[in-house]
């Protein structure tokens, strides 16, 4: 018999609309009793829900992370109950058998024996940071997309000053682009005054180069894509300004992330903080903290074969943050010892799994530092700074007609010959 871990307890089935939540009280003799009950999911309901679970004496409740509709009670229940927010895969009920009670019950049977491990809910304040830099990153794939509807009008009208220039944003460009759009009739003007004195030399190159034929549509379009991406430029400059002021409190542990190699940004630091929190005892140890980003292999196992090991699908928006810092750190002159770990790792398994380890190494850091509240430190990787040889200094004849003929050559014994 399983051992009884939370006499009384709460599996709670979210929906939009509604929640169905089952307290379970266990005696002495191991029996258990069910009661449940159905609540709106509005403010005022959810506090009957509280007040209910309070006159049960249930502090321990468990429901299902649906979509977003856990936050509302989440919310309600955070400052009273231990609330467990479960992985749908951890908990799913058999088909055939699934009713809004009998989902509940499941949920309270499995927390009732402590089967449903925990998802990982940071506090209020992190959450909110969390939800504005996440939204920035939103807000950055805009405006590269407004990037590309520009970029791909200038390609249409054959205006190609992109292959001549190294930023089709640039401020020499944009003056050329914007001039273009207020006087589309205009076909032969001078661009020396508008470019930067590094780019007079291109003047000639840049006035052949936009030398096409922009129709009216596209114009239209041009200034409509060019207005809503100076807009969302504003929206992630105000963005920008309630994250910092909300970050203050994590201003010590920001210093420590920016303190690495490949981290100069503020924003990037606030954003690792968004998603994985200061507090690192929530995790078990920097491996769990790995793969709770999905920068592990999997296991997948049956009869003694080995499956699958790619990285799982989690860490949807901490995985492209770090490789991205990965992706800065190997390119580092001044700390090469990632880049030389990169190298070594890609020879045998490619580039995709190398920067993966490399994301992997740099989150490690980040959770001792974290832990330890302490900077990066520079000394602990001079050791292994310089690649180790992977092959035999001297060659002698013997080895070299051996690896020819591993490479399928026929190597005819010349002792034998006069």
């Amino acid at each position: 018999m399983l051992k009884i871990v939370y006499p009384i307890c709460c599996g709670i089935d979210v929906h939009k609309k509604f929640v169905v939540a089952t307290v379970g009280t266990t005696n002495k003799s191991g029996v258990t009793e069910y009661q449940t009950k159905q609540f709106s999911t509005f403010t005022e309901n959810l506090h009957q829900l509280l007040d209910w679970l309070k006159s049960k004496n249930c502090i321990n409740v468990c429901m299902e992370s649906t979509g977003k509709y856990w936050h509302p009670v989440f919310n309600i229940l955070e400052e009273y109950c231990d609330v467990v927010v479960a992985n749908p895969k951890y908990v799913k009920g058999i088909r055939g058998k699934k009713t809004d009670k009998k989902d509940s019950v499941w949920l309270c049977d499995l927390h009732k024996h402590g089967l449903v491990p925990s998802s990982f809910i940071p506090p209020l304040l992190t959450r909110q940071i969390r939800d504005l830099m996440r939204y920035r990153f939103k807000l950055i794939n805009f405006k590269s997309s407004e990037k590309n509807r520009i970029q791909n009008s200038l390609t249409v009208s054959n205006i190609m000053i992109s292959s001549v220039v190294s930023d089709t944003f640039g401020v020499s460009s944009m003056k050329i682009i914007n001039h273009i759009l207020e006087n589309p009739d205009v076909k032969d003007f001078d661009v020396s005054p508008m470019l930067h004195k590094s780019m007079q030399d291109k003047a000639e190159t840049i006035t052949k180069s936009i030398n096409g034929n922009l129709t009216k549509p596209q114009a239209d379009k041009m200034r409509v894509c060019l207005d809503h991406f100076d807009n969302i430029e504003k929206h992630i400059a105000d963005i920008e300004k309630v994250v910092l002021a909300l970050a203050q409190p994590y201003l010590p542990q920001i210093e420590l992330i920016l303190s690495m190699p490949s981290i100069n940004d503020i924003f990037t630091a606030i954003a690792i903080i968004g998603e994985i929190g200061i507090d690192m005892s929530v995790f078990h140890s920097s491996k769990h903290l790995c793969s709770w980003a999905g920068l592990t292999p999997q296991n997948n196992e049956s009869a003694g074969k080995k499956k699958s090991v790619r990285v799982s699908r989690a860490g949807v928006y901490i995985k492209p943050l770090l490789v991205q810092c990965a992706n800065a750190a190997i390119k580092s002159k001044k700390f090469t010892y990632f880049k030389v770990r990169y190298d070594q790792i890609k020879k045998r398994r490619g580039h995709k799994k190398a920067i993966i380890a490399i994301a992997h190494m740099l989150l490690n850091c980040i959770y001792h530092m974290l832990d330890r509240n302490e900077t990066f430190n520079y000394d602990l990787y001079k050791i292994d700074s310089k690649p180790k040889q992977t092959y035999a200094p001297q060659i002698t004849e013997e080895m070299a007609v051996r690896y020819l003929q591993t490479l399928g050559y026929q190597i005819p014994d010349m002792r034998n010959t006069v």
